[in-house]
């Protein structure tokens, strides 16, 4: 191997390290929604809060997605912090919820009201 291509190897892994080091830090680990207000997150809280009215026959009202960070694995899980309200007041709630678009099903993981505003 010549000087030349040594160098541009060395550089080539200077500059990708990091690159794969962010990617692979991402995989599995939960990145933040920046557009909570996007359609399909909205759909998703939508989602959540109708599907533990009926798993739990109760009779929460959607009102909008707080907060969100997802999670790429096998599909993509979403946690959102929710505001429902409940008998005419609001609360908010956090819901898990996993989705594999390639087969369009969701499934609610984890609903119960929010403690303080953050995820736990």
């Amino acid at each position: 191997m010549n000087s030349n291509n040594a160098i541009f190897l060395l550089l080539l892994s200077v500059v990708l390290l990091p690159l794969y080091a962010s990617a692979a830090a991402r995989v599995g680990g939960w990145s933040p929604i920046t557009d909570v207000k996007d359609p399909h997150v909205v759909e998703i809280g939508e989602f959540a809060v109708s599907e533990y009215d009926k798993q739990s026959k109760s009779e929460l009202k959607f009102v909008t997605v707080v907060r969100g960070e997802t999670q790429v694995v096998a599909g993509t899980n979403y946690r959102l912090t929710v505001t429902a309200n409940d008998g005419g007041k609001s609360k908010n709630y956090e819901a898990l919820v996993w989705e594999k678009p390639w087969l369009k099903s969701m499934n609610l993981t984890s609903f119960k009201p929010a403690s303080n505003g953050r995820f736990l």
